[in-house]
């Protein structure tokens, strides 16, 4: 069965819609738990590396909450991409729809409460003396569909596989928390000693995390970084891809 683009669109907007009033119902502060919770981590990063270990990074609060809401976004979207087709299951069960919509529809909820920080993150840096760039206007929405596509890639092996190894939510649990401390997030990339910079080189969160701060620091759009970061989306993507395709006509007996 085909599905034209007008379909895809208006049922990924209705099940964004959906997932956003599930979490949030009963709920007063909102999306304002998705912008506290990196900041909460801010602020415990910052008394840690800057009053403690006294890293030698400028404006360290902007540096670090620049890292941390794209990565926030990544890591959400990652975790609950695990339980997408699990929580889905009496729509999968009773309707005909492509079901690769759902987690996409979990990066995209991710990706709308991450354009919720943009303003925090602008208040921050007229704190430190610093200001928002034009170059925000076409820089935020190429890193956003990079992003975009590099998470829905993991979010679809992800959400697919652990339909059938369900141990795998465990092994993703871990994995995220490693590659936080992979990835430049809390400190700056030339600190890392020579013999172990391949951490950075071959991590394509690496190459996403350092475009954001490029971009929402100085204003500047690092095109080697948002290379690797497209092409290791794009293969990401292919391969969860290829992962759904194999398994989805299995979904009906596994839900």
């Amino acid at each position: 069965m085909k599905f034209n683009l007008g379909y895809l669109f208006d049922l990924l907007v209705v099940i964004t819609n959906k997932d956003l009033k599930v979490r949030y119902k009963s709920s007063i502060f909102g999306y304002l738990w998705s912008i506290a919770n990196p900041l909460l981590f801010a602020m415990i990063y910052y008394f840690i590396f800057k009053m403690v270990m006294r890293v030698q990074i400028p404006n360290y609060t902007v540096f670090l909450i620049t890292g941390l809401f794209p990565w926030q976004w990544f890591a959400s979207s990652a975790t609950n991409s695990l339980y997408s087709f699990i929580s889905n299951a009496q729509i999968i069960k009773k309707t005909v729809f492509p079901r690769s919509v759902i987690p996409l529809s979990n990066v995209m909820m991710e990706g709308l409460h991450f354009l919720c920080t943009i303003p925090v993150i602008a208040a921050f840096l007229y704190i430190y003396g610093m200001s928002p760039s034009l170059s925000w206007v076409w820089g935020i929405p190429v890193l956003a569909i990079g992003q975009i596509v590099l998470t829905f890639g993991f979010a679809l092996i992800f959400s697919t596989l652990n339909l059938f190894f369900r141990d795998l939510e465990r092994f993703v649990a871990l994995g995220i928390m490693l590659m936080f401390y992979c990835t430049p997030i809390l400190y700056n990339s030339d600190m890392i000693p020579q013999q172990f910079t391949w951490i950075i080189d071959y991590n394509p969160l690496a190459s996403m995390i350092m475009a954001w701060r490029d971009l929402l620091m100085n204003g500047n759009l690092d095109y080697m970084h948002i290379t690797y970061l497209y092409s290791s989306g794009i293969v990401v993507l292919l391969v969860g891809v290829w992962v759904f395709n194999k398994l989805k006509y299995r979904f009906a007996e596994i839900l």
